[in-house]
């Protein structure tokens, strides 16, 4: 049988969820702080906030710097490209236009509490994972998948690691 996984010109996205038994103007507290993330995060060692920015506001841009044993270490700059306070914050990385990735929280009030959700979708612009693909293009398709696991995996925890900081 013929793989047919997602290609990275697809823009392929994942979306993981959690209820936080917490409201939702405290779980935005969290998911609004980009320099949490890293603490949060095995991939994103440090993000700082640019251009005099001391918080999330459309527009503001962030730098992250990150690791990971198969791409090495790089950083990108990132713009706030959705703030609606207590509901979707969202940043795109790289060009607004041509971003090499999209993430974005989601919040809702839901039983007493908040369910939150972490999506992200994967290019169209150029990323470390490109190079990837440029060196193994018959591989693209599980190239892609397996990142999106690799994304699943450690969203996942980082909507754990929100639910507890929340909740205490």
């Amino acid at each position: 049988m013929e793989w047919t996984g997602a290609r990275y010109a697809d823009k392929p996205t994942v979306e993981v969820r959690a209820w936080v038994g917490a409201p939702p103007d405290r779980v935005w507290e969290l998911v609004s702080d980009v320099t949490l993330m890293p603490a949060m995060s095995g991939e994103l060692q440090s993000v700082e906030w640019l251009d005099g920015a001391t918080g999330p506001a459309l527009g503001a841009r962030f730098v992250g710097r990150n690791k990971h044993d198969s791409f090495g270490e790089w950083e990108t700059t990132s713009q706030v490209i959705e703030h609606d306070r207590g509901r979707v914050f969202a940043w795109a990385v790289g060009d607004t236009e041509n971003p090499s990735a999209v993430w974005r929280f989601r919040l809702e009030p839901k039983d007493g509490g908040t369910d939150l959700s972490q999506w992200m979708q994967m290019g169209p612009g150029r990323s470390g994972l490109s190079f990837a693909i440029d060196a193994m293009p018959d591989k693209e398709q599980k190239i892609v998948f397996v990142r999106l696991r690799e994304f699943e995996r450690n969203m996942a925890g980082v909507l754990e690691h929100i639910r507890k900081l929340a909740e205490v």
